[in-house]
């Protein structure tokens, strides 16, 4: 139990009562809850975005779906996109690119990234039928929770210390293997064929961006666990769109 809340605490805005789950082991063993957490965040915008399909235009649909996402994490997530952006676009080498991720100001890179980021899960979701709007808002929170296994499973921790080395005590490979199980499961659950088309390029983005990530810095850091979440979370979304079901509502 404080393996869940301690994954709650740190993947979410939830308010956890107290300090449980706030303990380092309690982190260290949260990982293989990430997918439950991602699971749980799905519902919500699932059942969010039935509620609002009913009311809204597709447009604030879409719009309101983002900011949810967003919000889920207090938009910390985004932020480590922002500065993985900085860092390896800054074409420095690996020590200068660590010290610019740990820069708390934003670059010209970082803002790009957020936009570019931000506007495709929008277009995507707004070209989306109803039908296939609440299945895709469920899979998005979990499919950026179980990238960031998959990269804690593949990548050692690429600094001396900070509190994402937490997380790289113990290689979760058996983590990242039920992580991937869950989000077939689910993905194949509600969408079928498609679904495991989604699941197939949320891997396949998953690992190539984790041997980007090792290319440029020899490890992940916890920018690149929110920046893996942030850009495997808009592949759901472009699938979906992309596909038979993705026609324009």
């Amino acid at each position: 139990m404080r393996a869940l809340l301690a994954a709650l605490r740190f993947l979410t805005v939830f308010p956890i009562p107290g300090s449980w789950g706030s303990a380092e082991d309690d982190l260290a063993r949260s990982v293989p809850w990430f997918p439950v957490v991602g699971l749980v965040l799905g519902g919500v915008a699932a059942g969010v975005a039935i509620l609002v399909s009913w009311v809204a235009p597709p447009l604030v649909c879409a719009a309101g779906m983002v900011v949810l996402f967003l919000g889920f994490s207090g938009c910390l997530h985004l932020d480590g996109l922002a500065d993985t952006a900085d860092g390896f676009l800054s074409s420095r080498p690996r020590e200068r690119i660590l010290e610019i991720m740990r820069d708390s100001h934003i670059g010209a890179m970082g803002v790009i990234a957020i936009v570019a980021t931000m506007l495709l899960k929008f277009a995507a979701l707004a070209s989306l039928p109803d039908e296939a709007l609440w299945p895709t808002a469920l899979l998005i929170p979990l499919a950026g929770r179980c990238a960031m296994v998959v990269q804690l499973a593949l990548l050692p921790y690429a600094r001396e210390s900070g509190l994402a080395g937490i997380f790289f005590r113990h290689r979760p490979r058996l983590a990242a293997l039920w992580s991937a199980v869950v989000l077939g499961a689910v993905a194949y659950g509600v969408l079928g064929g498609r679904g495991l088309a989604i699941w197939t390029a949320c891997l396949g983005v998953a690992v190539v961006f984790s041997a980007y990530v090792y290319r440029k810095i020899g490890g992940a850091t916890g920018d690149t666990l929110g920046a893996a979440c942030e850009i495997v979370e808009v592949v759901p979304a472009l699938v979906s769109a992309l596909g038979p079901i993705g026609q324009a509502r």
